[in-house]
């Protein structure tokens, strides 16, 4: 995390971490898509280029949002994964999806649409399957 933060604003602290236009786009990737690896981030259709990929990788890591281990099935690739502190992201990335879907009826995608509907169980369920998936305790 820099260490110059320009503000103590909870608001602009999250900005300063998350707030750009791909961040959120890795972390929904990891949380939604099952991507894990470089490549596939690269393959999502908002189509992030390779070195802005590697940034926000580097910068979600060196907050604590995600972490990065070698793969085993192949000695080139590595993994990411959520945190703790990236899946505790989850409530926020669903009321960003309520309310531009709310406001911008074009974005109603049905995935985007369940998401938004389930219940507060069923979140806790989807919450728990992503931490499973990502190791997190």
């Amino acid at each position: 995390m820099r260490d110059d933060q320009r503000s103590t604003c909870p608001i602009s602290t999250a900005l300063e971490i998350i707030g750009d236009r791909w961040t959120l786009l890795v972390v929904r990737d990891l949380m939604f898509a099952g991507k894990r690896h470089f490549r596939e981030f690269l393959q999502s259709e908002e189509g992030i280029s390779s070195n802005v990929l590697a940034d926000r990788l580097n910068t979600l890591m060196e907050n604590g949002l995600i972490t990065r281990r070698d793969d085993p099935s192949h000695a080139q690739k590595a993994i990411y994964s959520l945190t703790r502190k990236g899946l505790d992201l989850l409530p926020l990335v669903v009321a960003m999806s309520e309310w531009t879907q709310k406001y911008h009826p074009g974005t109603r995608r049905p995935e985007a649409v369940d998401l938004i509907q389930r219940t507060p169980k069923e979140l806790a369920q989807l919450e728990a399957q992503l931490k499973q998936l990502h190791g997190i305790r």
